[in-house]
C-alpha cells in the first residue's frame, strides 16, 4: 500500500498545436496537462526520464512543483503511449486532497501461476480481468492487487468475489457472476477430442449411407400388392 510521495518538478508551457508537442518529444520531454480542484488547468512539460522514474517509483500519489512552486499532490489521471515504442507521450495529472477518496484503476496480479497444480498438467490459465476499479483515499490506492492462484486445478474458475481489497480500499465493481480467472485442459486434449467427436460423427454418417441402399435393394414383402 502506498504510503510515501514522490517529488516531480514540470515546466509550466503555453498551448500550442501538435507540432510544438512533436518538437518537445524530440528534446526529450513529455507534454501534459494539470487540472482538477479549484485551480485552473496547467499546461506543462516534463523530462521523459524523470517522468518515467516517477511513475515507476512506489505510491500513487506525486508532488508536482511547477516551475518551482509550492508541490501539490497529484495522480496519474491518464497516460497516452506510442503504439508503436510504448514511450509515454502525453500525460494528464489530477489535483487530489489527501483526505478525500478518489477513484482509481489499479492492476489485478495473479500469482503463483507456475506453481498450480493444473498448470503443470498442461492445463491453460486464463486471465480474463486485469484491472480493478477502487475508492480509497490517494496514499491508500496500491499498486496493485494480487491473487494467489497456486491451488488452482483444471476446470477451476476464479470470481472476482474471491479477491480480497486491502484495508482501506473499497472495491466498485460488481463482483456477482464475474470470473477473472479460468484454468482449461490442455489445447492438446482439447484439440484430439473434438478431432475423436468429428471422427464420430463421420463414422455414423457412413454407416447411415451404407444401410440406405440395402434398405431399397430388399424385395417387397408378401402382399404388398407389387409384382
Amino acid at each position: 500500500m502506498a504510503s510515501t510521495t514522490t517529488r516531480l518538478d514540470v515546466s509550466r508551457r503555453e498551448p500550442g498545436g501538435s507540432r510544438a508537442a512533436r518538437r518537445l518529444r524530440r528534446s526529450g520531454r513529455v507534454p501534459g496537462v494539470l487540472y482538477g480542484g479549484a485551480d485552473e488547468s496547467i499546461g506543462f512539460d516534463v523530462d521523459a526520464r524523470e517522468l518515467r522514474v516517477a511513475l515507476a517509483s512506489s505510491g500513487a500519489v506525486l508532488d508536482l512543483s511547477v516551475d518551482g512552486e509550492t508541490a501539490t499532490p497529484v495522480v496519474l489521471k491518464e497516460a497516452q503511449r506510442d503504439p508503436v515504442r510504448g514511450q509515454t507521450i502525453h500525460v494528464d495529472l489530477l489535483r487530489v486532497r489527501l483526505d478525500e477518496a478518489i477513484h482509481a484503476t489499479v492492476p489485478l496480479e495473479l500469482t503463483g501461476v507456475e506453481d498450480a497444480p493444473g498448470v503443470k498438467e498442461g492445463g491453460v490459465l486464463e486471465q480474463i480481468m486485469r484491472e480493478l476499479n477502487v475508492e480509497a483515499l490517494p496514499t491508500a490506492i496500491p499498486e496493485s492487487i494480487s491473487y494467489a492462484v497456486g491451488e488452482m486445478q483444471i476446470g477451476d474458475t476464479i470470481g472476482l468475489a474471491a479477491v480480497a481489497m486491502p484495508e482501506g480500499v473499497t472495491l466498485l465493481d460488481e463482483v456477482e457472476e464475474v470470473v477473472i480467472a479460468t484454468l482449461s485442459p490442455p489445447r492438446l486434449q482439447i484439440e484430439e477430442e473434438e478431432e475423436v467427436e468429428a471422427e464420430t460423427e463421420l463414422v455414423g454418417e457412413g454407416e447411415e449411407a451404407a444401410e440406405a441402399p440395402e434398405a431399397a435393394d430388399q424385395p417387397p414383402a408378401e402382399g404388398s400388392g407389387e409384382e
